[in-house]
């Protein structure tokens, strides 16, 4: 059994799903779906940036960043790490380094289903990280082993390489590619209803009256 099982890289972004989903929010989307979502305890580190990339999904053993280093050198212009740490919840396997090495290849950010560390520095090289927290205890060239471009489990989602990425100030959602067009259809139309209702709010109608919630509490009080 080899120690290192390696997938083809998928196909890189198509320009026309960041053009789907650029107004996109992920809270909007979580309206109306209920899969596909990051548990909210993977959370932006220091930024409230906005990415929309195609997975690249890394498996990587507790200790061990010797994977995740040699993925650097395949990344492309809208990649997006996605990193299942099989569990461990101790030591950061992305800090300052490795973002610079997938800043200069042209990756969008990173997902990581466990720590990160230098949040400063993260910051400094406008690499956006998701993750469940910070810590000061790093991984390290063990060449213990790793998947790459296999499915993953991040934050309870399913993640395949070549899946959409739409990451926010609000979570992470997952997308398959073909799902991609009517999600973003149903966002953008739940989006503008929203932005009618605020208006007339503003003109003095209430919120309970436009939702049909006053309706339903006055019918049964």
């Amino acid at each position: 059994m080899k120690k290192f099982d390696l997938n083809p890289m998928p196909a890189p972004l198509d320009s026309k799903y960041v053009d789907l989903l650029s107004e996109v929010e992920t809270a909007t989307v979580g309206h109306f779906r209920h899969w596909g979502f990051m548990a909210p305890d993977i959370k932006p580190i220091n930024h409230s940036r906005k990415i929309i990339g195609t997975a690249v999904t890394l498996s990587l053993p507790g200790q061990d960043s010797t994977l995740l280093h040699h993925s650097l050198s395949l990344l492309r212009p809208g990649d997006i790490l996605v990193i299942d740490r099989l569990g461990d919840q101790k030591h950061a396997c992305l800090g300052g380094g490795v973002a610079l090495g997938a800043v200069l290849a042209g990756a969008q950010g990173a997902i990581i289903d466990g720590m990160c560390t230098d949040p400063s520095e993260l910051e400094a090289y406008n690499f956006p990280v998701w993750a469940r927290g910070v810590s000061p205890i790093t991984t390290r060239i063990y060449n213990i082993g790793g998947q790459l471009n296999k499915p993953v489990a991040c934050g309870g989602a399913v993640v395949n390489a070549g899946d959409i990425i739409l990451a926010d100030e609000n979570g992470v959602l997952v997308l398959p590619p073909d799902e991609v067009a009517e999600v973003s259809r149903m966002a953008l139309e739940k989006q503008a209803r929203g932005n009618s209702n605020g208006e007339r709010m503003r003109g003095g109608e209430r919120l309970g009256d436009l939702s049909g919630a006053s309706k339903y509490v006055l019918e049964q009080a």
